[in-house]
């Protein structure tokens, strides 16, 4: 299939951005820094890699405690304006106080968005989020109803999730993205789904396939077929040379022959080197998809700069993960075990994209 093999030109390509991205971990430059703020969701979704509930059995985050590390731990060591941060869940619309989060950290010079299912974003509200200084949003939009439903176990999430793209399509003052998980019955109707998007006026568009964590672990109606997954990349690939909306690949492994054609960049995993998270229960990680076995230390007992200038070791230098099929991988310079979030609780890669394409 076209686009597979690495030829000479971006095998020379793929070496000098492996040589900036050693550059880059070296610098560790913080430049975004996620806040789980909740594990409170108003969804229960099939593919949930952190298990969010109605009453996950874990409280929200004091705003006060994440302020407090902004104030004390980071601000004073970076430019605000060069840190973006993303407010996560769960699900970040069922706190009441995400206006006043918002208001908190734009008066403190950060620029910050938010990930959300857009089952409670009505125009009240993103009025009220905007006026707080929302400027980024990615909403989930996971296919046509039956196949979006089905994955979100919500009647109502198909609907709820178009009116809510309708309404940030609309603010040309928001960056937005929306992000599709394909799942099987999704494979055969994307150039029927791009276009409803196109029609919706959406012009940023990122796609991901489910990876063997959380609920999605056990269900096997989620994944796609090797065959499935290449075509997938291949829809991507034609759609960016056709030019009617922007779509990418999400960063989460290195795709062989696809490199530098379904992203507009080679494959890295930011997680550690320039993004960073606070987790519900004050965890320092790399990304809030990373499990609790690679967190590096915890905002209520450590200093959150110091574990982020000092700590990270296993992100920042992966020969670690040189383990199992990596060991022997032509591939490895280039995507060094592929994204922290596909290994296990033993540092074990669970899933492999390149793998999957050879």
């Amino acid at each position: 299939m076209a686009g597979r093999k690495l030829g000479l030109r971006k095998r020379l390509g793929l070496r000098l951005f492996a040589d900036l991205y050693a550059d880059k971990v070296a610098a560790h430059a913080l430049r975004t820094l996620f806040w789980e703020c909740t594990l409170r969701c108003n969804l229960s979704c099939r593919h949930c890699g952190s298990d969010c509930r109605v009453d996950p059995g874990v409280p929200d985050m004091p705003l006060a405690d994440f302020l407090k590390v902004l104030d004390e731990e980071v601000t004073p060591h970076i430019r605000p304006g060069q840190v973006l941060l993303i407010f996560s869940g769960g699900e970040v619309l069922v706190r009441s106080d995400l206006e006043e989060a918002g208001r908190e950290v734009t008066r403190r010079g950060y620029p910050w968005g938010m990930v959300t299912n857009g089952l409670a974003l009505d125009a009240a509200r993103l009025d009220s989020l905007m006026d707080a200084g929302l400027r980024s949003v990615s909403i989930s939009f996971d296919g046509f109803a039956e196949a979006h439903n089905y994955i979100r176990r919500n009647p109502r999430s198909f609907d709820r999730a178009l009116e809510a793209i309708r309404l940030v399509v609309a603010r040309p003052r928001l960056t937005y993205d929306v992000i599709t998980c394909v799942t099987s019955p999704m494979v055969a109707r994307l150039e029927e789904f791009k276009e409803l998007l196109i029609a919706e006026g959406v012009r940023y568009w990122r796609i991901f396939s489910i990876f063997p964590v959380g609920r999605a672990k056990d269900d096997v109606t989620l994944t796609l077929t090797d065959e499935q997954f290449r075509e997938v990349l291949e829809f991507i690939r034609r759609t960016r040379r056709e030019g009617r909306i922007n779509v990418s690949y999400a960063c989460e492994g290195f795709l062989g022959g696809y490199e530098g054609e379904v992203r507009d960049h080679f494959y890295q995993c930011a997680a550690g080197v320039s993004a960073a998270s606070i987790r519900v229960d004050g965890a320092i990680s790399g990304c809030t998809s990373i499990r609790a076995n690679f967190h590096q230390g915890n905002i209520y007992r450590d200093s959150f700069w110091e574990v982020w200038q000092n700590r990270f070791g296993k992100f920042r230098n992966r020969e670690w993960a040189k383990q199992g099929e990596c060991a022997s991988c032509s591939m490895w310079r280039y995507c060094q075990g592929g994204g922290m979030h596909l290994h296990d609780e033993q540092g074990r890669l669970m899933y492999c994209h390149y793998r999957r394409l050879k």
